[in-house]
């Protein structure tokens, strides 16, 4: 791929979030954070991804109803959330991430408001053990081959731009889109 073709498919990109994301007054926040073009569409894993436009014209999901991403975010608000994922919601949330390795994606847990200190320390509401809640998490990334990234929720949209932009641009420039 020439030089040219690189910077317009990376400047093409578009951020996808799941239809599945509610769009609150917080979440618009952070769309707004992104800086960058997004739609909103079914995505089979995950809470967000991207689209670029091939040098051939086409779009790297053009017109598929639901879309399998190269890179995953699956965000969470808190370790409050996280833990009910851990706990509550395992079967489903063990499934998706399941279909995102089967599809070879590489994964990112954005946990918003959280550090490994306050998961260690119990600093949650959930009842979760905290000595069971960082190995579950610790298996989790281990198991599912995840990147864990902890931040406030103000700075999660540009985090998930740019995560999703520099895997856009290692593929381009492994040539894995032609």
């Amino acid at each position: 791929m020439k030089a040219h073709e690189e910077t317009n498919m990376l400047e093409s990109m578009v951020v996808l979030i799941d239809t599945r994301e509610k769009p609150t007054d917080r979440a618009k926040k952070r769309y707004e954070a992104l800086e960058a073009p997004y739609e909103r569409r079914t995505l089979s894993y995950g809470d967000y991804t991207y689209n670029a436009q091939l040098p051939d014209g086409k779009w790297l999901f053009d017109d598929k109803e639901t879309v399998s991403g190269y890179a995953v975010i699956e965000r969470k608000e808190s370790l409050d959330e996280l833990a009910s994922c851990l706990t509550h919601s395992r079967e489903r949330f063990e499934r998706e991430f399941q279909r995102a390795k089967d599809h070879g994606a590489r994964i990112f847990l954005l946990v918003e408001n959280a550090t490994w200190e306050n998961l260690l320390a119990g600093k949650y509401r959930s009842k979760f053990n905290e000595k069971a809640f960082f190995a579950s998490l610790c298996a989790w990334l281990v198991r599912y081959d995840l990147q864990l990234v902890f931040c406030k929720e103000e700075t999660s949209g540009k985090i998930i731009k740019e995560l999703l932009y520099r895997d856009l641009k290692e593929r381009i420039a492994r040539s894995e889109f032609g």
